[in-house]
């Protein structure tokens, strides 16, 4: 696996759970340029493919942790959230992703935490998925 030597572009996502209803906030970009690449009269704008990957992968991590709390009998904290950054890079001519997550977890037990984040990480699709094919890293914080 490849390291990026270059990050290009970040899509970021903050992801909370139990049920709070929110709007998906979007815009058509390209990787480098902080105006939308085009513009829809009648359309709402949409997001780079980096923050669309962030933003299912989060959907889907933070059900992956409601589950497995689920299973362990943990109450998660109503203020839960996940954060995940997708990075567009280069190394050479050769494009790539990485991805950064984090289970923010106020109140949990660090050794709770850190078995929610790892297990969650095991069963969710979207991690399955990128595992041995881009670098992610893990991070929980419980404060």
């Amino acid at each position: 696996m490849s390291k990026i030597e270059k990050v290009l572009a970040t899509g970021k996502t903050h992801t909370i759970a139990h049920g709070q209803k929110g709007n998906l906030d979007i815009q058509l970009s390209s990787p480098g340029s902080a105006k939308p690449a085009h513009v829809f009269a009648n359309a709402l704008p949409h997001p780079t493919a980096e923050q669309l990957f962030a933003g299912a992968w989060s959907a889907c991590y933070t059900a992956a942790v409601g589950l497995v709390a689920n299973d362990l009998n943990v109450v998660l904290p109503a203020d839960m959230s996940v954060d995940i950054e997708v990075d567009l890079g280069q190394t050479g001519p050769a494009y790539y992703l990485q991805a950064r997550l984090t289970l923010r977890v106020p109140g949990i037990a660090p050794d709770i935490a850190k078995t929610l984040a790892h297990t969650a990480d095991q069963i969710c699709p979207y991690s399955k998925a990128t595992r041995g094919n881009i670098d992610v890293a893990l991070s929980v914080i419980t404060e």
